[in-house]
C-alpha cells in the first residue's frame, strides 16, 4: 500500500468515528486532529524538555520572519527545524527554549527588548513571539537564539501610531507561489525593495504533488524526498510543504528584510474548495479533518497572533491593521465562510443561481465587521488586501459572455453590498487588492459595470503570481478578448513578479514589476507599467 492510500484510508477512518456533528464541536476536532496525527491530547505540557545545548546541527534552516506591524509592536516567527525535510524538523518530541531579542541596529548593539519562549512539538517547534512596548514608526532587526546557535537577522518596522499624520507609505501585494512551477525570483528583488510592508495575497503553497527535482525548476544538484510527490492531505503533510517552500532562499530573503501580512486563498488547503465544501466528492467530516491540518500548518509557518491560532477546522484570519491617518487594512478571508461556487465553478453564463442575493463572499459576520469598520475609519485610504477578482470581468465582448463563478463575479449581490456599504460610510478612496489569477490586473471599480461612463467608485490593484504558472507571457492568449470586453480594465499583463503600492496624501502609485522568466533562475526586474488614481477623485491614470 502506497503512503498516500494509506493516508487517505486513516483520514477516512477518523472521519467516519468522529462523524460531523461531534467533530464541529471544538474538542471533536481537536480530538480528531491529535488522533490523525498522533498528537498528544494532554497539550504542551505532554513534552519533555531538551537541553539546547545539545542541537548538533542549525535548527535556523527555515529563517526568521515578522508581521502585522502594530505602533508599538511586532510578531516574530521562525521554526526550528535543522533536518526541515523530516518529520518533526529532525528534532525530538520535546520542547526547546528559544532566545530572541530585538535591537535598533543590524550589530545588536543598541538592543530594545530580549526575552526567552519555548519551542512546542505539537506545533511543529514553530516560535511565535508578540514584542511589545517598541516605538511606533521605528526600523528594527531581530534574531532568535537556541544553544549555540544563532538565526539570521531579520528587519521590521513597527506601524506608526493611531493619529499619525503620516506623508507616504509603500508596501507590495504578492500572491500564488507554486515552487513546482519556477523559481521564486520576484522574491529576491522584493528583498531589495524600500517596503513598509509585504502583503501575501493566498496560495502561499499548493497542495499539488511535487516530484524529485521540483517540478518545472528541474534542479540538477539534489533529490527532494519521494512524501513530495504527494498531495498534502494531512497534517504531516502540509508541515512538511511549508518546510520545502520556506527552504527556498528567495522566499526567505523577503521575510527577512520585511514584516508580511498575510491572508490565505485556496490551495493552502485545497484548489477552489468553499467553506466546508470541498472540491472533490468527499464526506464533509472527512473534508473539515483535512482543513483543520492546513489551518493548523498554515498557523504554524506564519508571523501570525494567538487569535489567529485555529480552533480545530476553524480560524479567524480577518482582521484589521492601522497606519496613521494614513491607510486602514481590512484584511479577508473570502475562503472560509462563502457559498459554494454556482454552476458547478469555472467560466459560467451567469444566471439567477449565481445572482441569489442570499449568497454570500465573506459570510454574515465577516461582512458586518468589515462595513462596521468602514463607518468607524477616519483613514484616507481605506485598502481591502483579499483573495479573488473583486471588478467584473467578462471573458468575451459579445453578448454570450461568461464570469468566474469562483471570483466576486459568481457572488455580485455580495459585491454589491460591499460596495453600497462603502458608500454608505462615505469611504471616498477605496483600494481593493488582489492575488490568485496569475497576472497583473488594473481596474477602475465602476458604479455600473454595464455603464463604463458611470462613476468611478474605486481602484482594484491584482498582483501577479510569483511563480504560478510558469513564465507567462506579457500578452496572454486571451488579452484581446478582455481588454475590448472590459473597458474598466486599464491593465493586463500575464508575467510574474509583484505588484508595489505607494499611498500619499496625493495619490495611490501602483508600479507592477515583471521579471522574465521563472523556469530559470536569476532573470532581471523592470516596471512593465505605472498607474495613479488621485486621492478624492477615483479613477486611474497612467504615469
Amino acid at each position: 500500500m502506497t503512503t498516500a492510500l494509506r493516508h487517505t484510508r486513516e483520514l477516512r477512518a477518523v472521519a467516519r468515528h468522529l462523524g460531523r456533528r461531534r467533530f464541529l464541536t471544538a474538542t471533536g476536532a481537536a480530538a480528531a486532529l491529535a488522533f490523525a496525527v498522533n498528537l498528544p491530547t494532554a497539550g504542551t505540557a505532554a513534552a519533555a524538555e531538551l537541553d539546547p545545548r545539545k542541537l548538533a546541527e542549525d535548527p535556523f534552516t527555515l529563517g526568521v520572519a515578522s508581521g502585522d506591524p502594530l505602533p508599538g509592536s511586532v510578531l516574530l516567527w521562525t521554526r526550528l527545524a535543522p533536518r526541515p525535510f523530516e518529520p518533526g524538523g529532525g528534532l525530538p518530541r520535546a520542547r526547546i527554549e528559544v532566545g530572541w531579542e530585538v535591537a535598533h541596529d543590524a550589530r545588536f548593539t543598541r538592543v530594545a527588548r530580549r526575552g526567552r519562549t519555548t519551542a512546542h512539538p505539537e506545533f511543529d517547534h514553530s516560535v511565535h513571539v508578540d514584542v511589545t512596548g517598541l516605538d511606533p514608526d521605528r526600523v528594527y532587526h531581530y534574531r532568535f537564539r537556541a544553544g549555540r546557535w544563532t538565526s539570521p537577522v531579520g528587519r521590521t518596522r513597527t506601524a506608526p501610531r493611531a493619529g499619525a499624520r503620516i506623508s507616504a507609505l509603500k508596501l507590495a501585494a504578492v500572491s500564488c507561489q507554486a515552487y513546482h512551477d519556477g523559481y521564486f525570483t520576484a522574491y529576491r528583488h522584493l528583498a531589495d525593495e524600500d517596503l513598509d510592508a509585504v502583503f501575501h495575497l493566498g496560495d502561499y503553497l499548493y497542495e499539488y504533488a511535487v516530484n524529485a527535482v521540483g517540478g518545472a525548476r528541474n534542479h540538477t544538484d539534489r533529490r527532494l524526498p519521494a512524501h513530495f510527490n504527494r498531495e498534502t492531505v494531512t497534517l504531516e503533510d502540509y508541515r512538511l510543504r511549508y518546510a520545502l517552500y520556506r527552504s527556498d532562499p528567495d522566499l526567505a530573503a523577503a521575510h527577512a528584510a520585511h514584516p508580511f501580512v498575510v491572508t490565505w486563498d485556496d490551495h493552502e488547503t485545497e484548489n477552489n474548495y468553499a467553506g466546508e465544501t470541498p472540491e472533490n466528492d468527499v464526506p464533509p467530516e472527512e473534508f473539515l479533518l483535512r482543513r483543520a491540518a492546513a489551518y493548523r500548518a498554515y498557523w504554524e509557518n506564519q508571523p501570525l497572533r494567538m487569535p489567529q491560532r485555529p480552533a480545530g477546522p476553524d480560524m479567524r484570519l480577518y482582521r484589521r491593521l492601522r497606519f496613521g491617518r494614513l491607510a486602514q487594512f481590512d484584511v479577508l478571508d473570502t475562503r472560509q465562510y462563502r457559498s459554494d461556487q454556482a454552476y458547478g465553478d469555472g467560466w459560467q453564463t451567469p444566471g439567477p443561481e449565481s445572482e441569489d442575493p442570499a449568497r454570500t463572499m465573506t459570510g454574515e459576520t465577516q461582512e458586518r465587521w468589515l462595513l462596521d469598520g468602514w463607518r468607524a475609519s477616519d483613514a484616507l485610504w481605506n485598502v481591502v488586501p483579499q483573495q479573488v477578482t473583486f471588478a467584473r470581468r467578462r471573458n468575451v465582448p459579445t453578448p454570450d459572455f461568461k464570469l468566474s463563478m469562483d471570483s466576486w463575479d459568481g457572488y455580485p449581490a455580495s459585491r454589491q453590498r460591499i460596495l453600497d456599504g462603502a458608500e454608505a460610510a462615505g469611504i471616498d478612496n477605496l483600494v481593493v487588492l488582489t492575488g490568485d489569477v496569475h497576472v497583473g490586473y488594473a481596474f477602475d471599480l465602476k458604479e455600473d459595470f454595464d455603464d463604463p461612463s458611470s462613476r468611478t467608485v474605486g481602484t482594484e490593484f491584482v498582483a501577479t503570481s510569483v511563480s504560478s504558472g510558469k513564465d507567462g507571457a506579457e500578452k496572454p492568449a486571451n488579452w484581446d478578448n478582455l481588454t475590448r470586453a472590459n473597458p474598466h480594465m486599464r491593465f493586463y499583463d500575464g508575467r510574474r513578479g509583484y505588484v508595489t503600492v505607494t499611498l500619499t496624501t496625493e495619490h495611490a502609485r501602483a508600479d507592477f514589476r515583471t521579471v522574465s522568466a521563472v523556469t530559470t533562475p536569476g532573470a532581471p526586474v523592470s516596471t512593465a507599467a505605472s498607474f495613479a488614481t488621485e486621492a478624492g477623485n477615483p479613477g486611474l491614470e497612467r504615469v
